[in-house]
């Protein structure tokens, strides 16, 4: 990690209001570290940039946004993450607008894990905050860290599956890192803090400017081996973090939904555009040939858990048996509640195990052998 007077270059570079991502990395390019930059003489800027920009570059007074950013950074938690760090996401280095420099709060190692990006409607339905939560669990259990970007819906509940697993999630926002959109979203920032990393590139204290947030897809959409769209409307930010990810040579994949519903019609339009159509997060898995790590050793004291975990699954299939049934039929079966049993079989059919089918049926399904 640089020092602070190293630090102190790269936030002028970034702090100078017009002077944007694709300057600052061609004046990098040019000079080197942001020390030559600023010791280089007008002309030798304007060559590069420009003389209007050459002339704001250098004449731009930022030492209060300077002093409050390196101030932040003291703290524990919070680190700024440069393009020369070892820590700085070497996915993004890839893309076409990587920024200069993040402001990370977290646990900064999980920016160059195996990350899934999964994104959606911030008015999303019942099922659909299911699906995200339920998805990016089984994905987080398989390893791949999930990134979002801490919306209200579909980011929200992607999160929330993420943080229950040890890969944990990544949450790209779109305002200062001091700063919190929505309010509302404030327990889960802090957890997402403390077992994951929130990370943005906007300079501290700024506000939640809707001009932002396409920017904020750009990162989710670069940091995210693929990218997953529960729900979206035709008209969605969440189309535009796809679109990225296809232009950066990313999967997308794409859950179907009813032909009625206004949020099925973007993931259906995606899906003719080329987008994969998952009904598991196996499918996904199985796309990016995922291979998941290793599981630790079953200890003495989560053998019981798991073997009874497991034996309940196997007993729910085998009282589910080869025909179709519905949810009430199960539980006279099984003996279990309609509540119980809807916890057992989401996970069950995320990874293929059973499918729902249309008029609340359940069918059990043979995975090859």
């Amino acid at each position: 990690m640089a020092d602070r007077q190293e630090l102190a270059s790269w936030l002028r570079l970034t702090l100078v209001p017009g002077v944007g991502g694709e300057s600052q990395r061609n004046l990098l390019k040019a000079f080197g570290l942001p020390q030559a930059i600023f010791e280089a003489g007008h002309g030798a800027l304007s060559a590069v940039i420009g003389s209007v920009l050459a002339e704001r570059l250098l004449g731009h007074e930022c030492n209060s946004e300077l002093e409050a950013a390196l101030d932040w950074a003291d703290h524990p938690v919070n680190q700024l993450l440069t393009l020369a760090d070892s820590d700085y996401p070497q996915s993004l280095l890839s893309s076409d607008d990587p920024p200069v420099l993040l402001y990370a709060k977290g646990k900064v190692a999980a920016l160059n894990r195996p990350m899934l990006a999964v994104v959606g409607s911030r008015n999303a339905t019942a099922q659909g905050l299911r699906d995200a939560e339920a998805f990016s669990k089984v994905l987080g259990e398989a390893g791949l860290t999930i990134v979002s970007g801490l919306a209200l819906g579909i980011d929200a509940a992607a999160h929330r599956g993420g943080l229950a697993t040890a890969a944990s999630t990544v949450a790209v926002i779109g305002t200062g890192a001091d700063r919190l959109y929505p309010a509302r979203n404030e327990e889960l920032a802090r957890k997402i803090a403390e077992n994951g990393v929130v990370i943005s590139e906007f300079p501290l204290g700024t506000p939640a400017l809707a001009g932002n947030f396409p920017r904020r897809n750009r990162i989710i959409a670069g940091l995210g081996m693929g990218c997953l769209v529960v729900e979206a409307a035709t008209r969605s930010g969440s189309l535009i973090t796809a679109r990225l990810a296809a232009e950066a040579g990313r999967e997308v994949f794409s859950i179907p939904g009813s032909i009625h519903s206004p949020l099925s019609r973007g993931c259906h339009q995606l899906i003719r555009q080329g987008a994969k159509l998952v009904e598991s997060a196996q499918d996904i898995l199985e796309e990016l040939r995922w291979k998941s790590p290793p599981k630790p050793a079953v200890t003495a004291e989560t053998a019981a858990t798991l073997v009874s975990s497991t034996d309940r699954e196997e007993q729910v299939l085998a009282m589910l048996g080869e025909t179709p049934c519905n949810i009430d039929m199960l539980s006279a079966r099984c003996g279990l509640t309609p509540a119980d049993l809807l916890a057992m079989l989401l996970p069950m059919e995320l990874v293929g195990r059973v499918a729902q089918l249309p008029g609340g049926l359940y069918q059990r399904l043979h995975t090859p052998s």
